[in-house]
């Protein structure tokens, strides 16, 4: 009986140490993390090959699409399964405490995001929430961040420096409304259409902060286009903020690793 036990351990601590990245001293991904994510891709290929109406309508895309289905739910349930089974070899998630702990991890709330549309969309027909939810597939992409370390790296940089990002995106918003309701002032009564309340107005704002400028609604008065282009200016200068965040903590990351 003893080692009966004795040999679940052990298979199970191979397994975790399988499964789990970080923890295997190979190079690379393990060979089942690698049979992981070639399904995975695999299941974003064919979620994005099912919205062109051409290969939709092949006789046999559907047939396929069936099989694969059925195929990466047994492969992502199994996955998750294994994953709550070999949790409990990690010290601040044992007994069933520690596991119901880890069901609300944020990388196991996107595994059971990622697989709910394969349950829904069994024996689908055309209609459109099930078209939604057959689409939402491509979810399983957002698995892949468990499998990359340079993903987790720049989890923890932007962690780091998350209160900068913060100030950086709340004098964006500031930005945004001011700009917004000086020219919700200055063309609304020219341009009721696209300036006519400050909602309307935003979207004014957002293209031109964001420096896209796509041209369809613009000032025409002459203190509108004049602090048009301040807000153009001011733009390049909130884009920069947090890329010079970001760039930073990237920075002092990858110098923390390799010390």
């Amino acid at each position: 009986m003893t080692d009966t036990i004795s040999i679940k351990l052990s298979l199970r601590s191979r397994l975790h140490h399988q499964i789990n990245p970080a923890l295997w001293h190979g190079s690379g991904l393990s060979p089942l993390n690698k049979v992981i994510v070639l399904c995975i891709f695999l299941a974003v290929i064919m979620a994005i090959a099912e919205t062109e109406p051409a290969v939709r309508t092949l006789p046999w895309f559907s047939t396929l699409t069936t099989i694969t289905d059925r195929i990466f739910s047994f492969v992502f349930t199994a996955e998750l399964m294994l994953r709550f089974w070999v949790i409990g070899e990690a010290a601040k998630f044992r007994g069933m405490t520690g596991r119901v702990k880890y069901l609300f991890t944020p990388a196991t709330l996107i595994d059971i995001a990622a697989l709910i549309p394969f349950y829904i969309t069994v024996g689908a027909d055309g209609s459109f929430m099930l078209r939604l939810f057959r689409f939402l597939r491509i979810l399983t992409l957002a698995k892949l961040g468990r499998y990359s370390k340079a993903f987790r790296l720049l989890i923890n940089a932007l962690n780091h420096r998350r209160h900068e990002l913060f100030i950086s995106v709340g004098f964006a918003g500031v930005v945004l409304l001011f700009s917004a309701t000086c020219l919700f002032v200055l063309e609304g009564p020219q341009q009721p259409e696209a300036f006519g309340s400050i909602p309307r107005a935003l979207w004014w704002s957002v293209a031109t902060l964001t420096t896209v400028g796509y041209g369809d609604v613009y000032p025409v008065t002459v203190l509108g286009r004049l602090f048009g282009g301040i807000t153009a200016f001011t733009g390049i200068a909130i884009i920069a903020m947090p890329t010079g965040i970001i760039a930073a903590a990237l920075s002092d990351a990858f110098q923390e690793r390799q010390k």
